[in-house]
């Protein structure tokens, strides 16, 4: 796809080489295709604008495993209280805590990268 630039210098080589007659037509022809290389070599040299990876801090999976660990919580917080006490009910909780704190270190790991 020619860019604006191109168009212009081709549309100047034409109009010169109309005005210069046939006799000149190398030369008009020769400079366009130099600016077209310059053109090329500096498109060439700039490498390509790579699409940023998409940021994490938008990512709604860390707020979404802490409402589901709270809410998850709750009822096993009941069940290990009645079944078997104030020791259950602290190991429930650490799994929990264990969850969402692996997830948060795998992001920030992540970021590293």
């Amino acid at each position: 796809m020619a860019t604006d630039e191109i168009r212009k210098d081709l549309r100047a080589a034409v109009a010169a080489r109309q005005e210069l007659g046939p006799e000149y037509e190398l030369e008009v022809i020769e400079g366009f295709l130099s600016k077209l290389d310059a053109h090329t070599a500096q498109h060439l040299a700039t490498p390509p604008v790579q699409a940023p990876k998409p940021s994490r801090e938008g990512d709604p999976g860390g707020l979404a495993l802490a409402i589901v660990s709270v809410t998850a919580g709750i009822p096993i917080t009941a069940i290990a209280a009645a079944q078997e006490g104030a020791f259950a009910i602290v190991i429930c909780w650490g799994g929990l805590v264990g969850i969402n704190l692996a997830r948060s270190i795998s992001r920030f790991i992540g970021r590293q990268h």
